[in-house]
C-alpha cells in the first residue's frame, strides 16, 4: 500500500468519530479546483510512509482513535486496499473510505466484504458538467450512476457530498447533481476554499449567504442536505 500523507488525529474527518487520516497518492481525476494538487499530481507507486509504520501507529493509538479514514487521491487505485483495509480492520477500528465513485467494480467489492463502514463520495457537478469538472476526457458517467446505485442499495452509512465553485457550478447545475442522487441519506454541499496548492488558479466562492440559498432550493429535491465549512451562526446574527 502506497501512503504519501498520515495524520495521526483529525475530529473532522470521520463524522462523529476521533480518527487517524490516511492519504494514498495519484488520482484518475484533473479537478481543476482541487486543494490536493501534489497528492493528485504524484504517481500511485509514491509513498513517504511505510505500510508497517503506520499500522504500527494506529495499534499503539487504539485508546485514542476510534476510526481511521483512507483518502487521497484516489484510494480506488491502490490495488490492494482492500488487504490494507483489512489489517486496519484488526486492530479494531472502524473505517471511512472518500472516493469519487469512477471505480464502481471496487467500491462494490469493498461494500459487498463488509471491509469499510463509511463512504463518502463526491459528486463533482450536473451530469452535462461532470467531465469538465474532473478535468478528463473519455469520461463515462455510468460509472458514477453505477456507484451511486452501490451505495444508495447498501446498509453502511455513506454521503455525498459536492464542493462548489462559483466558476464551474450555477444554482441550475447543484439541483441537476441532487436529482442524481435523489433519495440519499446525507448530502453536503462544501464551500471552495482555496488552500494555496490548487491545481489551476481563477476560482471563487459564494458567499455564505449565497451557499445557504443553494441549500434551501436544493432541499426541494434531497430535504436532508446540509452546509459542510460555512459559518451560519455568522449568517444568522447578521
Amino acid at each position: 500500500m502506497y501512503i504519501q500523507g498520515f495524520n495521526k488525529t483529525s475530529l473532522l474527518d470521520y463524522p462523529g468519530h476521533i480518527a487517524a487520516v490516511i492519504f494514498t497518492p495519484g488520482c484518475n481525476y484533473r479537478c481543476p479546483f482541487c486543494h490536493n494538487t501534489d497528492l493528485v499530481l504524484s504517481g500511485i507507486t509514491d509513498g513517504e510512509y511505510e505500510e508497517e509504520y503506520v499500522l504500527d501507529v494506529l495499534k499503539k493509538r487504539r485508546s485514542i482513535l476510534e476510526g481511521v479514514c483512507i483518502t487521497g487521491g484516489e484510494p480506488t487505485l491502490q490495488s490492494d486496499l482492500p488487504d490494507f483495509i483489512s489489517k486496519i480492520k484488526e486492530l479494531g477500528y472502524k473505517i471511512k473510505l472518500d472516493s469519487n465513485g469512477y471505480r464502481p467494480e471496487v467500491l462494490k467489492s469493498i461494500v459487498d466484504t463488509g471491509l469499510v463502514d463509511y463512504i463518502a463520495m463526491d459528486i463533482k457537478n450536473s451530469p452535462d458538467k461532470y467531465a469538465l469538472t474532473c478535468g478528463i476526457t473519455n469520461f463515462h458517467i455510468e460509472n458514477i450512476y453505477k456507484s451511486i446505485e452501490i451505495l444508495q442499495t447498501s446498509n453502511i452509512e455513506y454521503e455525498f457530498r459536492t464542493t462548489i465553485v462559483k466558476e464551474l457550478h450555477t444554482l441550475e447545475d447543484i439541483l441537476s447533481a441532487a436529482a442524481m442522487i435523489k433519495g440519499c441519506r446525507h448530502y453536503y454541499l462544501q464551500s471552495y476554499i482555496d488552500s494555496g496548492n490548487i491545481l489551476e488558479e481563477g476560482y471563487s466562492a459564494y458567499s455564505a449567504e449565497e451557499l445557504l440559498a443553494i441549500k434551501k432550493a436544493v432541499s426541494s429535491v434531497i430535504p436532508n442536505v446540509e452546509l459542510r465549512g460555512v459559518d451560519i451562526e455568522r449568517i444568522d446574527h447578521d
